[in-house]
């Protein structure tokens, strides 16, 4: 026996389809066709990003008075290459927190799930772990040439 569908489920679908449709109308959906296309579709998902994003924009902030810190105190290439890293892999997580967060809120609309709410929680989650270890690991890097800088 098959249940008959109620008609909230109905509108529900027709909401869906025409949210998909104006993404696509957007070209939301196209598939870049050559390398030049895929940097431009990056480069405006970065835009959207540090545009619409205030923890992303703090985090460049950051990741950037780390780098230039680096360069003051003179760390080694190996240390540099740990502080790139570790910033750029916050900044990833980041975008893929934002992406998660598009996704669900495109997927359920203004409808609270619990599910969305465990994805939107984790995807934070995993922001916080990341920005706590590039916290750690550039206090571990930065601290000593500071401390000697400063004399102490």
């Amino acid at each position: 026996m098959v249940p008959e569908i109620s008609n909230d489920s109905k509108r529900e679908v027709r909401e869906m389809t025409k949210t998909l449709q104006r993404a696509n109308k957007r070209s939301s959906w196209k598939i870049a066709k050559d390398l030049p296309t895929s940097f431009l579709y990056a480069a405006k998902g970065l835009k959207y990003a540090f545009s619409t994003q205030r923890n992303f924009r703090i985090h460049v902030g950051f990741a950037l008075g780390a780098f230039g810190l680096s360069f003051f105190l003179g760390l080694n290439k190996s240390d540099l290459a740990i502080m790139a890293l570790t910033a750029t892999s916050v900044l990833v997580v980041e975008l893929l927190n934002t992406a998660i967060e598009s996704v669900v809120d495109l997927a359920i609309g203004k409808r609270f799930h619990p599910l969305a709410q465990i994805a939107k929680d984790c995807s934070a989650g995993a922001v916080l772990v990341a920005s706590i270890s590039s916290v750690l690991i550039a206090v571990l890097l930065l601290f000593p040439p500071l401390l000697k800088q400063l004399g102490v």
